[in-house]
Parts: C-alpha cells; structure tokens; sequence
C-alpha cells in the first residue's frame, strides 16, 4: 500500500532522473533507495557516460547502497525507481535482499523501447523468487514518472530506440 511517504521518496527519485536531463532519448531513470528512514543511495542511468550497458539507475544506486551500509544486503529497505524495473534490476533487487520495490510508471505506460525486446513479466518473475519475502509495487506517481519518457504511441524512427 503506497503512502505519502512513498510519493515524497518517489519525487526525489524523479529529480534524480531530471538531473541527467529531460530528453526522454537519454532514458533519464532515477532511484533512491530508503532504509530506516533515509536516503543510503540515489543514482540515475549512467550507461553512456561510463559507458557500461548494467549501469541502470537501479544497479547503480544498490551498489551505492551497499557501499554505504558496507552490507551485500539491504533487507529492510526500500528501492524506489521512476520505471519498472528491469530483469536485471528486478534480479539485483533479489540478489541484494531489497525487502521492497515501488516503481512509478509500468510498462505499459511508456514505449516499448525501454524494455527489453521480447516481454519479460518482471512482476511475475518476482513472484515466483527464491524468496517470499519482497514487495513490488507499481503507480506510484505513475503520471509524473511517465511524462519523463516516451510514450507508448511516441512515432520513433528505428535508429532511436534502444532494445529493440
């Protein structure tokens, strides 16, 4: 169930992404991930500019994360992402023992550009985890996440989009 809270974390999570830009051409995602309260990491896509192809805003802020707290897991935390996650992400997200996942827009909700190639269901992927224990949920200011990135119907020639 999503709060006030979540929306406050999840806006600061859209100023993450707003940093790299607003040319939804750049991917511009924004995480923030929250344990007891406070922020441990907030990152944006950053795979043109080191170049590497994991450096999702997702990968980037649990490895921060894990920096800072010195763990390799981050139970009890929340991982907060202006889209939904990836199957490399939704993966670290597991891996890292994240206890909770809120993303902002779906799939659905922007251009299929964003994800990969063929569908993925990450939301059933993490259903059928090794673990019971983590939480997803999607919409959390779904509207103001969506406007960062193409939409669904967004007319693109070939050679701008990625994935497909």
């Amino acid at each position: 169930m999503q709060t006030d809270t979540d929306e406050h974390w999840m806006q600061m999570a859209i100023d993450v992404a707003r940093s790299k830009g607003s040319d939804p051409s750049t991917s511009p995602l924004g995480c923030v991930i929250v344990l007891g309260g406070r922020v441990i990491a907030a990152e944006r896509n950053q795979t043109k500019e080191l170049p590497d192809a994991t450096a999702h805003a997702e990968m980037m802020a649990i490895r921060r994360a894990c920096e800072q707290t010195g763990e390799l897991e981050l139970r009890g935390a929340t991982l907060y992402s202006t889209l939904q996650p990836c199957g490399m992400c939704t993966m670290a997200s597991i891996w890292s023992k994240v206890g909770r996942v809120v993303y902002g827009a779906g799939r659905n909700d922007v251009h299929p550009m964003y994800f990969e190639a063929k569908h993925v269901d990450t939301l059933g992927f993490i259903e059928d985890a090794y673990r019971d224990d983590i939480e997803i949920e999607g919409g959390c200011l779904r509207d103001a996440c969506a406007e960062l990135y193409y939409g669904p119907d967004a007319d693109l020639n070939k050679e701008e989009q990625a994935n497909l």
